[in-house]
């Protein structure tokens, strides 16, 4: 695997959510019960931002018409998305949020 910084785990409070970008890319990341996860930004459904979403019990909802993700496995949870969004491995180490953005 090969880890990058991502961000400080002092960015985020539990049930938050940031655009963070690396490597040329957009993800959102997430801070649900102490633990930190990662996912594309982009809604499968339309093109929205989900760290504009809300966030809530280990899922996102995209802001523009409601389709929710689990963070934690990228599945789709409900209409209108269809297709799951794509979860990236995720550690801390420090105070560093670390990902393997790897394909």
């Amino acid at each position: 695997m090969n880890w990058i910084r991502i961000a400080s785990a002092d960015a985020l409070d539990d049930d938050e959510v940031m655009a963070v970008d690396a490597e040329g890319r957009q993800f959102a990341l997430y801070r649900s019960d102490g633990e930190f996860f990662l996912s594309d930004n982009i809604c499968t459904h339309a093109h929205a931002l989900l760290s504009d979403g809300y966030l809530e019990d280990g899922c996102i909802e995209c802001p523009l018409h409601q389709a929710r993700f689990d963070i934690k496995t990228g599945k789709a949870l409900c209409a209108p998305a269809t297709r799951d969004i794509r979860v990236y491995p995720v550690k801390v180490d420090g105070d560093a949020v670390l990902a393997d953005l790897g394909e």
